[in-house]
């Protein structure tokens, strides 16, 4: 089966064909609606063949279907038929539940994307727990994403940025009981160390956890597929992923 990924951000869109190592991607923010997104991405991949599309989108989605305008991209996401304007069946899942997937190693393991924003999925034993931690409060009436995404970043500047860093992990590993912590992100990388038990992942984890959402694979029947016509296949009515999503 030919996917094609498409990993929506809040700086950028990014698409690639499974199979393949190229990857293309276009600048997205606060202009960039839905439509705008599936136009740019017909122009990436107007040479590319693909039957499926896998998209992974930057809010709350719950049994195939983003329920949340995403917070830094322009709105009308959640009302949009993305199978009927992609012409493919497509599977949405969160981008952090999608970077997670595909960097799942087995146990129960907490992924956190350091990006714009905070992106948050916990895997336990093959069940995909998509989380909403960004905007819970964690200092000084400020919340988690405040401090770990890209203005936190910007207003504490890089060595008490890290600090946060390093013990936000340190407090959600032991409260949620993970084995391990993945960290992805565009912001991950500037991290000088990894907090134990955390291992450092990359946006290549997205596309490789799209195409887990296809074909016979333990991930795949936890995402509804949607067709064409905007309806999901009736083997899939009933999406098993933990909390709907």
């Amino acid at each position: 089966m030919k996917i094609l990924v498409i990993d929506v951000g809040g700086t950028h869109v990014k698409v690639k064909l499974c199979g393949q190592s190229e990857r293309r991607d276009v600048d997205s923010g606060p202009r960039m609606g839905p439509a705008e997104m599936v136009e740019a991405v017909r122009r990436l991949s107007a040479d590319w063949d693909y039957e499926v599309v896998s998209l992974g989108y930057p809010g709350v989605v719950k049994r195939g279907r983003p329920v949340v305008e995403p917070a830094n991209l322009a709105s009308g996401w959640v009302a949009f038929d993305y199978a009927a304007a992609l012409q493919r069946p497509v599977k949405i899942l969160n981008d952090a539940a999608l970077q997670a997937v595909g960097g799942y190693r087995g146990g129960k393991m907490l992924f956190l994307g350091l990006g714009t924003g905070l992106g948050s999925a916990l895997i336990a034993d093959g069940t995909i727990l998509p989380l909403e931690l960004a905007h819970l409060p964690y200092r000084k009436g400020r919340t988690y994403e405040e401090y770990l995404g890209k203005q936190g970043r910007k207003r504490l500047g890089r060595a008490k940025w890290q600090k946060h860093v390093l013990a936000v992990v340190e407090l959600l590993r032991a409260a949620l009981e993970a084995d391990e912590v993945l960290l992805g992100g565009g912001r991950a990388n500037e991290l000088a160390e990894l907090p134990s038990h955390a291992r450092l992942g990359s946006n290549e984890h997205a596309f490789a956890g799209g195409a887990l959402l296809f074909g016979d694979t333990p991930f795949a029947a936890q995402v509804p597929e949607f067709r064409r016509d905007g309806r999901p296949r009736a083997s899939e009515v009933g999406p098993r992923i933990a909390q709907g999503s």
